[in-house]
């Protein structure tokens, strides 16, 4: 019993429809006609008045959808008596939107999992006492206790060594340790004992409700290809009119045409493409992957020029101290221990690399007087007395260093500038590795209709030509402001332009492009904003699977539609010739909405082209949360 009334909550329609039918079937078995066509036609013209509703709206946006069709199928049957082929039609409308409502609440399955796993309340430590407290009510600096097998409710810092599952964030399936002071993201799950953590950022900006905001925009989204088949109704409207009018004409018969406009329903158009766009964001999901709108995944099938960052994004975005190189004057723990210093009080990656050299060396790093960082070109920092400039060369060549002078960067090399007091004082030297999956990802952009790869970065020139060499990309372009960026995406081509990054200064760029695609894993917060796709894997070959999935997407919602449409007009000739009844008519083309609909589902699965060009790996692990971003210095 409670079963029957799910369904009937899930599905009102379908299941007034059937009650109506129940009531109809029983008056023609009592022999009492009459009121089984007026209660039967009376239902199916109130269904039909709600069609008519629903197409004036979608007029008044703009739309000519099929709901003409429908219509026109309902009211004809019922003005040439076949009251009962109308409450099939109605049943075949009415049962198509419940379809179609179920079919996307499994592809939305993957988007609503991380929904669902928003924890509702933070236990927090108050003296002695453990108190639970809404998410909103925690504040930064708060110390919060997760218990075994709970969700972490916002980022913080370990006060004990523990392991966690990050499945739902990253994809890796093992268990991930993590010592004290490091940070967890929210998400995550913990495992087999409490563990204690000091909040490092509130719910609204921690890892796991960026997330969420990221996968409501998602699934509140329509793509323009589901109004494609609306685009399809004009043309397909006018050739079941002139069929049905034909099959009038040469039967002499009225119900010739209603047969016609009854097979003529258009349902498959109506929900096969929605589904299949449902699907696909869905697939794209359950592989690490948010497309923030439904939109996109027809711009992804059609991408031409990829465009990317190198720092975090080609490379693993940890890079290494391989040399410190002073001048006279300045020894070579001094020298770093300046440089060190200075980087504290910045955000970029290479900072970060060399703040935790200096650590490991056991050279003092201590914390600057002041600090100003000037985003992608270097920091200017007051350290023990001493003013200290870290950056590029002509960070220091515009603040008129006596005695600078540029270094010939070995291939592959960063190279940090730095003067102390006005002084040229050196070099810092760092390396970071190409990601090893970088050379099979460009391959496989390429099999998938990419025609132009370039690398758009602010490192000097050497070094970003060194790495587009290891990673087979030809064009390059080095030493880009943001501002670079945007101007250079503006004027790329072939359109679309897909542009990847992870750092701060990609911000802009990644607004800029038709996709902007930011490896959200381990970017920054204004990276995830701006970009209209966010990867939760570190892993670039996400990238590649993002177009697979987009361009199967689109190839079953467009044999869908073809498909929708071959079969209407096969059975609309079959009834033009009058082999086919009106009732037998509405039933076929319920089998052939629910045909429709499982094949718009197949984009819940993998297609041969990405089966082939990506063969399934396991995810990277991303670095701590609250760890520095590259902005690209």
């Amino acid at each position: 019993m409670r079963r029957l009334v799910r369904l009937v909550r899930r599905a009102p329609l379908v299941a007034a429809t059937l009650a109506v039918g129940a009531v109809t079937l029983t008056l023609l078995a009592l022999g009492l006609a009459t009121p089984a066509a007026v209660v039967a036609s009376a239902y199916a013209l109130v269904i039909a008045v709600r069609e008519l509703v629903g197409m004036i709206r979608a007029l008044r946006h703009g739309r000519l959808g099929l709901d003409l069709l429908a219509l026109l199928a309902i009211v004809s049957t019922v003005l040439v008596g076949e009251y009962l082929a109308a409450l099939v039609v109605v049943l075949m409308l009415t049962s198509g939107e419940a379809l179609e409502a179920a079919a996307a609440t499994r592809a939305r399955r993957e988007l609503r999992a991380l929904l669902e796993r928003v924890p509702p309340a933070a236990h927090r430590r108050e003296g002695s006492e453990i108190l639970d407290v809404p998410l909103d009510a925690v504040r930064l600096g708060d110390r919060l206790l997760v218990r075994p097998g709970e969700v972490v409710p916002v980022d913080g810092r370990l006060e004990s060594a523990a392991a966690f599952d990050e499945s739902a964030l990253t994809g890796e399936s093992l268990p991930v340790e993590r010592d004290a002071g490091e940070v967890v993201p929210s998400g995550a799950v913990n495992g087999s004992r409490a563990v204690g953590i000091e909040v490092v950022a509130v719910a609204a900006e921690s890892r796991y409700q960026r997330v969420v905001a990221l996968v409501r925009e998602a699934a509140e989204s329509r793509a323009p290809l589901v109004r494609l088949a609306d685009r399809f109704a004009l043309p397909f409207t006018g050739l079941a009119l002139v069929l049905a009018a034909l099959g009038w004409v040469l039967s002499g018969d009225p119900h010739r045409a209603a047969e016609v406009l009854v097979v003529a329903t258009p349902c498959p158009l109506l929900i096969a493409a929605p589904v299949a766009f449902l699907a696909g964001t869905g697939r794209a999901a359950a592989a690490g992957i948010v497309v923030k709108s439904a939109a996109l995944v027809e711009v992804l099938a059609r991408v031409r020029t990829a465009a990317f960052d190198k720092t975090g994004t080609l490379t693993e975005g940890r890079p290494v101290l391989t040399a410190v190189e002073p001048e006279p004057g300045f020894s070579e723990s001094e020298l770093l221990g300046l440089v060190a210093s200075a980087e504290l009080s910045s955000g970029h990656v290479l900072a970060s690399a060399v703040v935790d050299a200096a650590r490991e060396r056991g050279v003092r790093v201590e914390t600057p007087e002041s600090a100003r960082e000037e985003a992608t070109h270097g920091v200017r920092a007051r350290v023990g007395g001493h003013e200290v400039l870290v950056g590029k060369p002509g960070f220091l060549e515009s603040a008129r260093v006596a005695g600078m002078r540029r270094i010939d960067p070995r291939a592959g090399d960063a190279v940090v500038y730095a003067a102390v007091d006005g002084r040229f004082a050196g070099v810092l030297r760092l390396r970071d590795r190409i990601r090893p999956e970088t050379a099979a990802t460009l391959a496989a952009l390429e099999h998938l209709g990419v025609e132009r790869t370039v690398v758009i970065s602010g490192d000097v020139d050497g070094t970003a030509r060194e790495l587009a060499a290891q990673a087979g990309v030809d064009e390059v372009y080095p030493e880009c402001s943001p501002e670079d960026k945007v101007r250079l995406v503006a004027g790329l081509a072939p359109r679309p332009v897909l542009m990847v990054g992870d750092g701060i200064n990609d911000a802009p760029v990644l607004a800029a492009a038709e996709i902007g695609i930011a490896m959200g894993a381990r970017g920054a917060t204004a990276a995830s904003e701006s970009a209209t796709v966010v990867l939760l894997v570190d892993d670039l070959a996400a990238v590649a699977r993002a177009i697979a999935i987009g361009r199967r997407t689109v190839r079953v919602a467009l044999q869908s539609i073809g498909g929708g449409i071959a079969i209407s007009v096969a059975l609309m000739l079959v009834a033009l010739t009058g082999a086919l009844p009106a009732i037998a008519g509405a039933g076929l083309q319920e089998l052939v909405d629910l045909v429709a609909i499982l094949a718009a589902l197949r984009a819940l699965r993998p297609g041969r082209e990405e089966r082939r060009l990506l063969p399934e790996a396991p995810p990277r692990v991303p670095r701590e949360v609250g760890a520095p971003a590259a902005t690209g210095r």
